[in-house]
């Protein structure tokens, strides 16, 4: 599904952002049209004017896979972007993959819905296709990006400040 709409009619040609969003073996907390909606208002905040991204929902053992074979981590994250280089002229690119599971974990631990962890998961990726970039250490929370997340969940969400 795309979810740009009547914005992507009204863009000029190769100004367009495209969000795809589907799911493999899994559901996702909300729906796909949310999701690529979401996506665009990030993106288009950040002032990207034109995007080409997918958002896949993955099963547990599938995003353990993904995240072992390009990551050499074990088991299943929240969340993995791939951003492809910028290419001067050409729209930004971007593969997101998300595991339902672990966002219904981290939920549970941080006392906020699983549609709003989602919706968090999708902001964050969205600001690492762009290349925003945050500490891997608990500096994560406090970082910019981090704030700027938070921000984007409160304005186009209506919520923000839970999950770490």
């Amino acid at each position: 599904m795309t979810g740009a709409g009547d914005s992507r009619r009204r863009a000029r040609a190769g100004e367009a952002i495209r969000v795809t969003v589907a799911a493999r073996g899994t559901r996702a907390a909300l729906r796909h049209d949310d999701v690529a909606a979401l996506a665009a208002r990030v993106l288009r905040a950040e002032g990207t004017r034109a995007a080409d991204v997918s958002v896949t929902f993955l099963a547990p053992t599938e995003m353990a896979r993904l995240n072992r074979e390009h990551l050499g981590h074990r088991g299943p994250t929240d969340v993995i972007t791939f951003a492809l280089a910028p290419v001067p002229g050409a729209p930004l690119t971007g593969d997101v993959y998300v595991c339902p599971a672990v966002a219904r974990e981290h939920a549970a631990a941080h006392g906020v819905s699983v549609a709003e962890e989602t919706a968090r998961l999708v902001v964050h990726a969205m600001l690492h296709v762009i290349g925003h970039e945050h500490p891997e250490d608990e500096g994560r929370t406090d970082s910019e990006m981090w704030r700027r997340q938070e921000r984007y969940l409160r304005r186009f969400y209506g919520t923000g400040g839970g999950a770490a």
